[in-house]
């Protein structure tokens, strides 16, 4: 089936040709025409499946149909994420797919100065794509306005709950004009969005391209289990033994990210990371080095899980394992996109087995584990079973207590 015959026009199924897409993937084919009917969407489908262009494409074709230009300090459609990192790889998205269209596209984050964002909304902007904490920052200053927003779109709404976003995105649902479209489209979606949904959304259409929270079926995933003192070291075993050209780590805290790229620059393995204490720039700068094959291994915390498009990525290491257990599904989603197959390993200690039991529970799979020479654990990490059941080792039987009294009967013999 071409772009053509979901009902887009000309001008984007040209723009789409260019960018060398020519068939719609699977989430596509059935949010496109859902969009441009104007209908609210709820869409859950695996990362790299083009959930984007599902959106975007549509949203792009409405706003270029509407004859009056946009209003000063005013937005049309409001896209809101997570991440500063998923911001810009939306934005430029929109930019992409919308090109000759003549629309005006914005981005607006945190971490970097407000200033030039609110001289950019003077002239109103289109497309707004935002972090919810950024945007009422613009909207308490009068910097936007919402009166014109037509389409709201909530990209990855389960991690913004999951950053404490929750307050923020009330405020700015209470601001927004009640007759308006709302998307919802995400890789996972938990009950506590299935429950915003029902309360946003007016009789969505459903769009489920692939099981809830499942991880793509041509990423290989395998555990290694290792005490947590020796999960550095193991990782840079692992690294040499497999060859591995890139690499984007995962870790728990600031911290241990910062401390895994200081071994590995003591290696002289090119590296960066992308954390949360890192001003954005410093951020978009390692995201681009290690595109362009400068970094060899990028270390991230979970701020990078979402919004992070690398072409070809091969492998995806958790040298930590997330607290919660969609994110696993969003980091291993950063390789295997787009029907590229990949590895997601993960380096886990004992304390870490309600993580992967938790883990395994949401995805209905058990991850193969496998033991490396010279790596095993003193501490062993405890089975699991495939619903996500830890599984214990009997208790050791207590001495029956009459043999204690034996013994404290020979002491007062002996006395």
């Amino acid at each position: 089936m071409p772009f053509a015959a979901l009902g887009l026009i000309e001008p984007i199924v040209q723009t789409l040709a260019s960018l060398d897409y020519t068939t719609p993937t699977p989430v596509q084919q059935q949010a496109i025409p859902a969009v441009l009917s104007g209908k609210d969407v709820m869409a859950a489908a695996q990362t790299g499946t083009g959930k984007t262009a599902g959106f975007a494409l549509p949203i792009l074709q409405r706003l270029f149909k509407r004859d009056k230009p946009v209003g000063s300090n005013a937005v049309r459609a409001l896209v809101l994420v997570p991440t500063r990192e998923l911001a810009e790889q939306v934005h430029e998205s929109f930019r992409s797919y919308g090109a000759g269209l003549n629309l005006r596209t914005m981005v607006a984050y945190g971490g970097v100065s407000i200033n030039p964002q609110m001289m950019n909304l003077r002239k109103g902007a289109d497309v707004l794509v935002a972090t919810p904490g950024r945007l009422l920052d613009l909207y308490r200053q009068n910097a936007v306005k919402f009166n014109e927003v037509i389409t709201l779109v909530l990209d990855e709404a389960d991690r913004m709950l999951d950053l404490g976003f929750s307050k923020e995105l009330d405020q700015v649902f209470a601001a927004l004009p009640k007759k308006r479209q709302t998307l919802l489209v995400s890789a996972t979606f938990s009950d506590q969005i299935r429950a915003m949904a029902n309360r946003l959304l007016r009789e969505p259409v459903r769009i489920e391209a692939s099981p809830r929270n499942t991880t793509a079926t041509k990423v290989t995933q395998w555990l290694v289990p290792v005490d947590k003192k020796r999960k550095s070291e193991l990782f840079l075993h692992l690294l040499k033994k497999h060859g591995w050209t890139q690499v984007l780590a995962f870790a728990k805290t600031r911290k241990g990210v910062d401390e895994l790229v200081g071994l590995l620059d003591a290696k002289r393995i090119p590296a960066d990371a992308i954390h949360g204490d890192k001003p954005q720039p410093a951020r978009l700068r390692a995201l681009e080095r290690f595109k362009a094959g400068d970094v060899k291994v990028l270390v991230a915390t979970d701020v990078a899980a979402r919004g992070l498009d690398i072409d070809d990525l091969p492998v995806v290491v958790n040298v930590d394992l997330p607290i919660v257990a969609e994110d696993y599904v969003h980091r291993t989603g950063r390789t295997g996109r787009a029907g590229a197959s990949g590895e997601a390993v993960s380096l886990v200690a004992a304390d870490e087995v309600e993580y992967l039991a938790a883990i395994e529970a949401l995805t209905r799979q058990t991850i193969r584990r496998e033991e490396e020479s010279g790596f095993e654990p003193d501490h062993r990490v405890p089975e699991t079973t495939a619903g996500g059941q830890i599984v214990k080792k009997p208790k050791k039987p207590k001495k029956p207590k009459g043999e204690v009294k034996v013994v404290q009967e020979d002491v007062r013999f002996r006395r």
